[in-house]
């Protein structure tokens, strides 16, 4: 993994992201609190690790270890659908477990789960498969919005379903 692409319009707003800065001391005071408020919102929703978030204008930048690769695409999604960024850096992240990345998927207008799930994976009725996968950054499958970033273990890219 290294550079992981976001919408930053799209995503939960966090205060110090939103806020127009002109001085660099504010700048710095400001991404600093913008990497403590996705610190701690990766935290309460359980997606531990040894690792520091870091944000530096538009991109976050995650340094450390967290348990699996599941655990690591989490953050990033909790990193990156955050108004106001724009890229998750993992390029100096690792994992204590590997398995197969999953496919990342931004929602556009229109999309459900069951329209995302027989795109990338050949059914919708595998819409549950990715509600599941983006637990608990998702809390109803009917919530989904455009511009937000879902992960989709085991899917295929479009052109080759």
């Amino acid at each position: 993994m290294a550079l992981f692409s976001f919408m930053k319009t799209a995503g939960t707003a966090i205060k110090a992201m939103r806020d127009k800065i002109d001085g660099e001391d504010e700048k710095q005071q400001a991404q600093k609190e913008a990497a403590e408020e996705i610190t701690k919102q990766a935290g309460s929703l359980g997606l531990g690790g040894d690792y520091r978030v870091m944000v530096e204008g538009e991109t976050v930048k995650l340094k450390g270890k967290v348990p699996d690769q599941e655990t690591l695409e989490k953050v990033v999604l909790a990193a990156g659908n955050v108004e106001g960024v724009g890229a998750v850096d993992t390029s100096d992240m690792e994992t204590s477990e590997s398995s197969e990345a999953s496919v990342f998927y931004t929602v556009q207008k229109g999309d459900s789960l069951s329209k995302i799930a027989k795109i990338y994976l050949g059914n919708a009725m595998k819409y549950p498969d990715i509600f599941e996968a983006n637990k608990p950054m998702l809390s109803d499958p009917d919530k989904i919005y455009p511009g937000q970033v879902l992960r989709i273990p085991g899917g295929k890219a479009p052109d080759s379903v």
